[in-house]
């Protein structure tokens, strides 16, 4: 699942979309509230972090093993069950932007696989120094634009504002008629080379939502992309920084339908759903609960439809626990964020609300990465090429 929507990375079951709630990077001590864990909700920085996140005492792995137990020890995703299918793609040797470009646009189109989306991981040149950096500046390599207007009104995603007025900074130019689904570019770095490349339409697989019982539904105009990929985490091995290393795994519906599309500071379907089901928000303290049963009913419904691969909150409830079982019987402790792991829909009727976990993340892992426009590095180059 994406990470991503948590701010809303599931990565598919990574939640994918991890949020963007943590606050700016403060030079402080790196540990969490557990003793010995990491804190896996600073924003890092290979730069200033790499001293103490390659301490040289972890165990030398290869960087598929590497991939697959960060995967696992992943303390926000619900669908660790899978870590062991994650298909590693080694691109460490590609230096150059149009490069790493083709090379994210393989990801997509294979992981995608038509539907049958497949736990995909394309990790690029490990961190040595600035002038070799390589990052992706999107937070996921799939996203649509949000355009605030000057009266404050954001068509398309909120979320994705500053983003969007950044890569216009660099030179995109979006549609002559934007709309509130319009896929934006992606921002790559190179050293001290930055780039704005267009994805083509033909590797972004996108799902029409629709609703087996509401006619009307179809007629709202609503889509979302199938492939959540997270590309501006950092991959810490404890031996090895990976600044650019793109993860996706599938989606689960809730994801979509309760963060992306409900969430108020998102697309905030909520009121519009209620009207077209003509729910009274004065007389029914419950019309957000069913419309947000409606529209997670079309985005399920529309992606069975389509044949691609997605996950319900209490399918991905069992498997998690599965997942808590198979590591215990490895000898391992599942380390895991309560509120992360509880889907944000039904929660209580799942079985992971009534779990706790202990919380001390560790390495290998993916961890928050500060975004790049906000590094010294990363300024001077928009002072460049804007």
């Amino acid at each position: 699942m994406s990470e991503e929507d948590r701010s809303s990375p599931d990565m598919g079951n990574l939640p994918v979309e991890m949020e963007r709630h943590a606050g700016p990077h403060q030079d402080g001590c790196p540990f969490g509230e557990g003793e010995g864990g990491l804190d896996h909700a600073r924003r890092w920085d290979a730069l200033t972090d790499s001293g103490f996140l390659c301490s040289g005492e972890s165990p030398d792995l290869t960087v598929e093993e590497g991939a697959r137990e960060a995967w696992r020890e992943s303390v926000r995703c619900i669908g660790r069950l899978h870590w062991q299918s994650l298909q590693v793609v080694d691109a460490r040797l590609v230096t150059s932007p149009d490069s790493v470009f083709e090379v994210c646009v393989k990801h997509l189109e294979t992981a995608t696989n038509g539907g049958r989306i497949v736990p995909t991981q394309t990790i690029f040149g490990r961190w040595e120094n600035p002038g070799q950096e390589i990052r992706i500046w999107n937070h996921q390599l799939i996203r649509y634009a949000g355009y605030r207007h000057r009266d404050g009104v954001v068509l398309g995603d909120p979320m994705n504002v500053e983003f969007t007025e950044l890569a216009c900074d660099l030179g995109w130019r979006p549609p002559s008629a934007p709309g509130r689904f319009d896929l934006l570019p992606l921002v790559i770095q190179c050293g001290e080379q930055l780039v704005v490349r267009e994805l083509p339409p033909a590797a972004v697989l996108e799902v029409e939502l629709a609703h087996p019982e509401h006619e009307w539904f179809e007629k709202l105009g609503l889509k979302w992309y199938a492939l959540p990929t997270l590309s501006d985490m950092l991959l810490a091995t404890g031996r090895e920084l990976y600044p650019c290393a793109p993860f996706n795994g599938w989606y689960m519906g809730t994801e979509i339908g309760a963060r992306n599309l409900g969430d108020d500071s998102r697309y905030n379907l909520l009121p519009v759903i209620a009207e077209r089901l003509g729910l009274d928000s004065k007389r029914s303290p419950l019309w957000k609960d069913r419309s947000l049963v409606v529209i997670n009913e079309a985005v399920l419904y529309s992606f069975e439809r389509e044949g691609i691969r997605m996950v319900d909150h209490h399918s991905a409830s069992r498997e998690f626990l599965k997942f808590c079982s198979r590591e215990e019987q490895a000898g391992r402790e599942v380390q895991a964020e309560w509120s992360w792991i509880v889907p944000p829909v039904s929660g209580s009727t799942t079985g992971v609300f009534h779990q706790t976990y202990q919380l001390q993340a560790r390495l290998p892992n993916f961890l928050l990465q500060q975004e790049p426009w906000r590094t010294p590095r990363g300024r001077d180059l928009l002072e460049r090429f804007t």
